[in-house]
């Protein structure tokens, strides 16, 4: 017989998510909260500050989020008020999308061997370690398991020119995944890194160089093309269905093949 899949096998129906990092309508968060709710997911949405909310706001809106929060994570207890609330409000979280990076601007743009502490400290905190605090707030409110995901790059595994620290950044990033996925997994607790192509976002305009780095993504790939917010969106939504159960612990590359390409 053909089997009937329940709907959470298919579907996000009554699935609760917090989304954070949507910058504007071109952010990868952006393509993944589309894709979790058209599933039927109810999402938390979060916004760096104040001049960001008019970019953030809209697009929350159009979400139908119930929870609509400034988080930075760089501000002290912004992002404990954000689960706090999550608590209170829904008692309950079901994925987790973290999709946040930054690097001081000298310490983005010189060498690895020359990046003073500060630079380094702050790149590690904002795109590696927000995202293990965010698993240990997130983990007591996965009461019947859940999915974490996070946002990486090929230049975590490979040197990728003008990458520089965050390449370093990222690496420890898949590291804690790796390490997140082991001691949360018993608890049904699945945990991502996903690895997008080069994609023309906010955050990519900071790297020098990267409409080169684009084109030569797009005529080395194997599939030719570049990937969309959306791309990036649809295949994430999928980790989060419970048909994805057993997946957990590693990289997805979504990047049209790029990644297996000398």
């Amino acid at each position: 017989m053909i089997p009937v899949f329940p709907d959470s096998k298919v579907a996000l129906k009554g699935k609760k998510g917090l989304i954070v990092g949507i910058a504007n309508d071109q952010s990868i968060a952006w393509g993944c909260a589309k894709a979790f709710r058209a599933l039927g997911a109810e999402l938390a949405v979060t916004y760096l500050n104040d001049r960001a909310k008019k970019h953030v706001e809209p697009l929350a809106q159009a979400l139908e989020a119930p929870i609509f929060m400034p988080m930075d994570v760089m501000v002290e207890g912004q992002t404990e008020q954000v689960f706090e609330r999550i608590g209170k409000e829904w008692g309950q979280l079901d994925f987790l999308l973290h999709s946040i990076a930054f690097s001081p601007k000298e310490a983005l743009h010189g060498r690895v061997v020359d990046v003073n502490r500060d630079g380094f400290l702050k790149t590690m905190d904002v795109s590696c370690w927000s995202f293990l605090r965010m698993a240990h707030l997130a983990e007591p409110l996965m009461k019947n398991g859940g999915t974490m995901f996070t946002m990486t790059y090929y230049g975590s595994q490979m040197v990728v020119e003008n990458y520089n620290v965050m390449g370093v950044a990222k690496a420890a990033l898949e590291a804690a995944v790796r390490y997140a996925a082991a001691e949360l997994g018993p608890k049904g607790i699945r945990v991502h890194a996903i690895s997008p192509g080069p994609l023309a976002t906010r955050a990519a305009s900071g790297i020098p160089e990267f409409d080169e780095l684009m084109d030569k993504a797009q005529s080395k790939a194997p599939a030719r093309s570049l990937v969309s917010i959306d791309d990036v969106g649809n295949a994430t939504a999928f980790l989060a269905l419970d048909g994805a159960k057993l997946i957990t612990g590693g990289v997805l590359y979504i990047d049209g093949g790029y990644n297996i390409i000398d």
